[in-house]
């Protein structure tokens, strides 16, 4: 019999992470529950976690700073629970590397078909499909490298990126001189399908352009190509 996916839920709230727990628990899934980054560190640290729901508004380190934190170290899904609810918030939850987004308050069932959504995606579509055998990307004046995960220049400055960023970057980089859309970006960096007014992926191509120092009207590292989508406009070379 396969194991039953292992569920994280980071919530300050222990009726909320009691009724969360109780109600995955009864539907299929195991659970472990903590209120804080902390408990989130110890418990990702101790045991194979498939999903985390994550709380935006913690103590200490918030649900961003935690979702950052974790994307730099694993690609375990990931769904934001937050009271706010504005675009802006759903907006830099992607940013910082979640998979979904889910505003409170909200009915379990709703969370129940995003877990299973996310976690069949994530199942069925490489998290960070970048060739095993590169170690490095070079472009322009500059060098992404795979294993460390850092962007530096050729003068040896570095410039730090985010999970999302850096996964997004690569995949570009892979397949240079190809167009990608919006949506086969967000299926290969995400594993997600995305709706025609999520803008997660335009919001990382601007950061990324700006990383690079390719802004401006016509940027030439990173090329819009309007009504289909992007695509590395320099030569590429691997290491």
């Amino acid at each position: 019999m396969t194991e039953r996916p292992h569920i994280l839920v980071v919530d300050d709230d222990r009726e909320i992470r009691s009724l969360l727990c109780d109600y995955l628990e009864k539907n299929g899934f195991r659970t472990t529950a903590v209120a804080d980054g902390k408990g989130l560190r110890r418990a990702i640290a101790n045991t194979h976690i498939d999903l985390i729901v994550l709380d935006l508004m913690l103590p200490g380190d918030d649900g961003l700073t935690l979702c950052r934190e974790v994307r730099t170290k694993s690609q375990v899904p990931i769904i934001m629970l937050t009271a706010l609810g504005e675009d802006v918030d759903r907006i830099v939850g992607m940013e910082v590397g979640a998979d979904d987004y889910l505003g409170k308050p909200f009915n379990p069932r709703e969370l129940l078909v995003r877990i299973r959504a996310v976690l069949r995606r994530a199942a069925h579509a490489p998290r960070d499909p970048l060739p095993a055998d590169v170690r490095a990307y070079r472009f322009a004046d500059w060098r992404l490298d795979i294993v460390s995960r850092t962007l530096s220049r050729s003068d040896g400055t570095t410039v730090p990126l985010t999970g999302a960023e850096f996964r997004l970057l690569g995949i570009l980089l892979a397949h240079p001189h190809r167009v990608l859309s919006r949506m086969q970006l967000a299926e290969l960096t995400q594993g997600r399908d995305i709706d025609p007014f999520d803008r997660s992926i335009d919001v990382r191509i601007s950061r990324l352009r700006q990383a690079l120092g390719d802004g401006g009207r016509s940027p030439q590292i990173i090329k819009t190509i309007y009504g289909e989508g992007y695509l590395i406009g320099v030569e590429v070379t691997q290491e």
